[in-house]
């Protein structure tokens, strides 16, 4: 994807490990720093939430905002790998061949199971000096 596309925000819940590490990931994934993070305990976060019609208070929400909307769940998963580009983007092609309702199914199922299985956090990402900028509440 080119750089010349504003960046594409994740609203994750920053408490999450789970969450977390798949935010981590795509720190070091993200070569061409496509994606900017807001945690859904921020005021940005809880804000776009909002604004896209998602509970601020639903720890199972996870959103991606991009030049072409905004998508949830199990989609914006693959729409985030796809992102990434090269074999990231052929994993993508496979979870899109999942139908909708059972992908989602399932990303419903991790979603509520995540807390008893990986745990919580404390407190919410800490961003680097050098990663700051990729958040928008840092």
């Amino acid at each position: 994807m080119s750089r010349s596309h504003a960046p594409a925000v994740i609203v994750f819940d920053g408490v999450c490990v789970l969450c977390n590490g798949w935010v981590r990931f795509l720190l070091r994934h993200d070569r061409q720093r496509r994606y900017r993070f807001a945690t859904m305990q921020s005021a940005a976060g809880r804000g776009l939430l909002a604004q896209h019609g998602l509970d601020p208070d639903d720890p199972a929400s996870f959103l991606l905002i991009d030049e072409h909307g905004a998508w949830t769940d199990a989609q914006a998963i693959a729409r985030v790998l796809a992102g990434l580009g090269g074999h990231w983007q052929r994993t993508s092609a496979l979870l899109d061949a999942v139908p909708k309702p059972l992908a989602d199914r399932a990303y419903r199922f991790v979603a509520r199971n995540r807390y008893r299985w990986l745990g919580r956090r404390e407190q919410c990402i800490v961003p680097s000096a050098e990663e700051s900028d990729r958040f928008l509440d840092p």
